[in-house]
């Protein structure tokens, strides 16, 4: 997976689209849902887009805590049952279908039935498969999972980021998995060369 470039060499696609980078929120973005957010985009095309909120933790919620509620056995030799050794932060995918849940993870795991591939390094899973593998030891190396979703109907997107609303930037796996959620935001920007402290309602995406 490429590491995050300059704005300079930031670009989208070949077909114009943001499809696995990564968005940041700009100050002046308007919406509170959205304020100092880091998005994967899982999905851009010309029907909309669809990505997954990766640096804002669920409330009062545990992986653990959601297993108990799904009725997934934790094994008693499980990573999950290791205090601190929980690599699967949940988190507040977006606003969309809140109560539903999405797991972006490694693509050493894989399911044919359900696993959408994002890139060739990522991957989006939202069966209870997975979260039954994660509770066995047995499901990717690394993982997030996000109750809700983002969601951009056509051309929204693109006219948000002509309005000034949103940066984007390739991605890295220490930012799309990170545990230290409060510093992507920053780390973000910063790996683009951008100082938080400058952006203005004027900036644009250098």
């Amino acid at each position: 997976m490429s590491q995050i470039s300059s704005p300079q060499t930031c670009k989208p696609g070949a077909d114009g689209f943001l499809e696995g980078k990564m968005l940041i929120a700009m100050p002046q973005i308007g919406d509170d849902r959205f304020d100092r957010t880091v998005i994967y985009l899982c999905v851009h095309n010309a029907e909309g887009a669809m990505g997954i909120v990766v640096n804002k933790p669920a409330p009062n919620i545990t992986l653990p805590d959601l297993l108990d509620q799904l009725a997934i056995p934790v094994p008693s030799e499980s990573p999950l049952r290791v205090p601190g050794k929980t690599s699967c932060p949940v988190l507040v995918g977006g606003p969309v279908e809140a109560g539903r849940g999405f797991v972006l993870h490694t693509q050493d795991y894989f399911s044919e039935d359900s696993t959408l591939p994002v890139d060739e390094d990522v991957g989006l899973t939202a069966s209870l498969d997975i979260l039954r593998a994660i509770a066995r030891g047995r499901g990717p190396s690394r993982a997030l999972l996000a109750l809700g979703y983002a969601g951009w109907a056509p051309g929204q997107l693109e006219a948000e980021i002509q309005a000034n609303g949103w940066l984007h930037c390739d991605t890295d796996p220490e930012l799309l998995f990170g545990n230290n959620l409060d510093r992507k935001y920053y780390s973000a920007l910063s790996k683009i060369g951008i100082d938080l402290s400058l952006l203005s309602g004027e900036a644009g995406h250098a």
